[in-house]
């Protein structure tokens, strides 16, 4: 029970590395705010968690509207009473070249993947705050570290989330806040297909590439979802301002 008592929200709750990641928290004993625009898969979360015996809710919004972020943390509150955790996990990508991509697309991705990180720090940290400090993790990506092919705007996203990281863990670290990136490699999810018919190839063949690095296999969501909880909870007490890779070795 790494996590016992604490209350934790999660952005982008209701599949994938999310979902893996609440359900992970919610064993590890935390009351969890699955948080998602999909409010149907968002509130399935929800209930497997409650049906396991858990302390849940799911909330629908869009983490890069201001409003909707602040009714996010206001009505965990409300049911919690604080927040201790925050994992930051809402994204999307775009594979494209810097000639091939709209820039109402570039804006949209910068809205899910960075804009939504700084709108929950700005009003989450007051209330860590006042509860005596509390863990951030971000996710970032191995696409944060070093550049990848026909994905301009992904890419320089997540390394604006890699490196805001550092500066929040900076700004905050003296009210007891950590603050640490997770940076997945290809993982086993919904949004790895769906970069498969972004860039026009065969789902298998797709798959199949993302297994070729060290360990010749892709990842799970819970293999990420087991770092998370680790960087949450107080086993990770002394790390701050890191960016945790959990890539196969992939770019080792």
């Amino acid at each position: 029970m790494q996590l016992k008592n604490k209350k934790a929200i999660v952005t982008g709750g209701a599949g994938g590395i999310g979902r893996a990641t609440a359900l992970a928290f919610a064993a590890e004993g935390a009351s969890v705010a699955v948080v998602d625009l999909q409010a149907e898969a968002g509130e399935k979360v929800a209930a497997e968690i409650r049906a396991a015996g858990g302390e849940a809710v799911a909330i629908t919004a869009d983490v890069s509207n201001e409003a909707d972020v602040k009714r996010v943390i206001d009505t965990v509150v409300a049911e919690f009473g604080s927040v201790n955790v925050v994992f930051n996990n809402a994204g999307i990508i775009k594979r494209k070249t810097a000639t091939e991509i709209e820039v109402d697309e570039w804006d949209l991705v910068f809205g899910v993947n960075v804009r939504s990180i700084f709108l929950m720090c700005k009003h989450v940290v007051p209330v860590m705050t006042a509860a005596g400090g509390g863990a951030i993790v971000n996710t970032g990506s191995g696409w944060g570290l070093k550049g990848g092919g026909r994905a301009l705007s992904y890419c320089a996203s997540k390394g604006a989330v890699v490196n805001m990281t550092r500066a929040l863990a900076i700004d905050h670290g003296p009210a007891g806040i950590r603050v640490n990136s997770v940076n997945p490699g290809d993982v086993n999810t919904g949004m790895l297909r769906e970069e498969a018919r972004q860039l026009a190839q065969s789902t298998d063949s797709f798959l199949a590439e993302s297994a070729d690095r060290p360990l010749q296999r892709m990842g799970e969501p819970e293999e990420v979802a087991a770092a998370v909880v680790w960087l949450a909870s107080d086993a990770a007490s002394y790390v701050t301002g890191s960016a945790l890779v959990v890539d196969g070795g992939g770019i080792a």
